[in-house]
């Protein structure tokens, strides 16, 4: 399990979250970021996801991100998130 806080208003949630050393970027599901209230800041560019099987993602492009504090096992980082639509996953955490 992974805590994720709101920087505005520091408020955590602890959510499971897929770590795939494959995923170039972070991301989080679009449903999960609104059921939370975590505040969108919209992209320079939107930008495509393309998903495992090499589909482009079918919640469109990339428009929005939402900046957080991801805690796990006593480390904690500031991360930027891009949000799109991620089925069952709330937070995928890849590489950078």
């Amino acid at each position: 399990m992974v805590g994720i806080e709101k920087v505005d208003t520091h408020e955590k949630v602890t959510v499971k979250t897929l770590l795939d050393s494959r995923a170039i970027g972070m991301f989080a599901d679009r449903k999960f970021v609104k059921k939370n209230g975590f505040k969108l800041e919209k992209l320079d560019r939107p930008s495509k996801v393309t998903n495992v099987d090499g589909m482009y993602n079918s919640g469109g492009l990339v428009t929005h991100k939402i900046e957080c504090n991801v805690y796990y096992r006593g480390h904690v980082e500031r991360m930027w998130l891009d949000v799109c639509n991620l089925g069952k996953t709330e937070i995928m955490l890849g590489m950078l």
